[in-house]
C-alpha cells in the first residue's frame, strides 16, 4: 500500500492504520507524505520518491497487488514512470483517488475508486481483515529492509548528519513539525527521521526551494504549543531566509538548523553526473549565518563538529527565539551513500567506455 496526496485528516490516518494492521500490509508513504503513517510502527517500511530505497523499489516492481490510495501516479511516486509499466501495469492496480482526471491518466488501474480519503478509510477500516493473509511475512521482511536503511552512515568531515537528526528526534516532543524546502540536505531529515504521524511533516512536493523556512513559521504561528524544527541548505535557506524578520516579530521561535556545504548541492551533482568536472555556478559566497540570525534578534550558533550540535541545540531551546544553527558540513558529502568525487569518477569511467 502506498499512501499520498492532500485531503487526509488525523481520523482518516487512524482508519488507514487499523486496515494496513489489521490485513498484515507492508505500507509505505508517497514524496512527502511521510506523515501519513507512523514511521515507527512494524507495517511502516519507507518513502517511495526521490532516493528510494533501491530494494523497496524492487518490492513495488514485483508485488502482485499495489493499492495506491490518494497520491498521484506521476514521476515522483513512480521513480520517472520506472516501478510500474504503462499504460497497464503488471502489477494488480487499485487506485484511490479525489479527482477522477488522475485515475487512469497514465496507469489503467484493476480498479478505480473516487473517493477522498476519509470516506474510504472509514469505510475499508470497518470490513473484514482477511483471514491468515499469504503475504504476512512481507512485512517483517520490508520492515527489516527498512531498519537497514535507515540505519548510520559514516560521512566525510567533522560532522555526521545521521547523529545530529538522531540527537534531534531524542530531544524533541513528539509531534515536533519538521519542515524543509528542496535540495540534497531534505534527504538526511526523509531518510533518518522517523515521521510520528499526520501534520508532523511540511515539505514541498513541487521541489520548491526556500518553502522551508516560512512554512515552519507559519506552522509555529499556527500551533504556537508545538515545537517547530526547519532543516534548510545554505542556498534553499538564501531563498527566504529574510523571513527570519517575521520569526522574531512574531516571537515564532522555530529552530532552523541550516545545512551549510557552499554550494547550491543537487545542482552540483547532477553537473558531476552528467558533465563531470565542468562546475558551473554552483559555489556561493555564505554570510555567516550566526551572525545573520543575530542581526535580526534571533539565535545564532556555528557546529563545526557533530559533538557540538547538542549544546548548541540546547542553547537554542533555552532561548525561547527563533534560532539558526549553522551546521558546516564537507561538500563530499553529497548524499549518505557516495560523494562528489566519486559521481564525478564513475561518470569519467562511463563517458570513456
Amino acid at each position: 500500500m502506498i499512501l499520498g496526496g492532500p485531503g487526509w485528516t488525523r481520523e482518516s490516518c487512524n482508519d488507514m492504520q487499523r486496515f494496513v494492521e489489521a490485513n498484515h500490509l507492508p505500507c509505505a508513504c508517497a514524496f512527502r507524505y511521510q506523515d501519513l503513517f507512523d514511521n515507527r510502527l512494524d507495517h511502516y517500511v519507507g518513502d517511495v520518491g526521490i532516493g528510494i530505497n533501491p530494494v523497496l523499489a524492487e518490492r513495488v516492481r514485483m508485488s502482485d497487488l499495489l493499492i495506491v490510495v490518494g497520491a498521484r501516479l506521476g514521476e515522483m511516486t513512480t521513480s520517472g514512470y520506472t516501478l510500474l509499466e504503462a499504460p497497464v501495469p503488471r502489477q494488480k492496480l487499485v487506485h484511490v483517488h479525489p479527482g477522477a482526471e488522475e485515475i487512469a491518466r497514465v496507469y489503467q488501474p484493476e480498479l478505480g475508486i473516487l473517493s477522498d480519503m476519509a470516506p474510504f478509510a472509514r469505510s475499508v477500516a470497518a470490513m473484514s481483515p482477511v483471514e491468515n493473509p499469504p503475504w504476512r511475512s512481507t512485512v517483517a521482511e520490508a520492515r527489516a529492509d527498512f531498519i537497514a536503511w535507515t540505519g548510520r552512515r559514516e560521512i566525510p568531515g567533522r560532522v555526521q548528519m545521521w547523529d545530529i537528526v538522531d540527537y534531534i528526534d531524542k530531544h524533541v516532543p513528539e509531534d515536533t513539525i519538521f519542515c524543509n524546502g528542496a535540495g540534497n540536505f531534505a534527504t538526511w531529515l526523509h531518510r533518518f527521521h522517523r515521521y510520528t504521524g499526520w501534520r508532523t511533516q511540511l515539505a514541498p512536493t513541487s521541489g520548491a526551494m526556500g518553502y522551508g523556512v516560512p512554512a515552519a513559521i507559519a506552522a509555529k504561528i499556527t500551533r504556537p504549543e508545538r515545537m517547530v524544527v526547519c532543516f534548510a541548505g545554505d542556498g534553499d535557506f538564501l531563498m527566504s531566509a529574510q523571513e527570519l524578520a517575521t520569526a522574531v516579530q512574531y516571537n515564532a521561535p522555530v529552530i532552523f538548523v541550516v545545512v551549510n556545504n557552499g554550494i547550491y548541492g543537487t545542482i552540483r551533482m547532477h553537473q558531476e553526473k552528467h558533465y563531470p568536472g565542468r562546475v558551473v555556478a554552483t559555489d556561493i559566497q555564505n554570510p555567516q549565518f550566526a551572525a545573520f540570525a543575530r542581526s535580526f534578534g534571533a539565535m545564532g550558533e556555528i557546529v563545526e563538529e557533530t559533538a557540538q550540535f547538542g549544546p548548541a541545540f540546547d542553547r537554542c531551546l533555552a532561548s525561547g527565539k527563533p534560532a539558526v544553527i549553522e551546521v558546516r558540513i564537507d561538500p563530499q558529502a553529497i548524499t549518505p551513500n557516495t560523494t562528489l568525487d566519486a559521481i564525478r569518477a564513475a561518470s569519467l569511467a562511463n563517458k570513456k567506455l
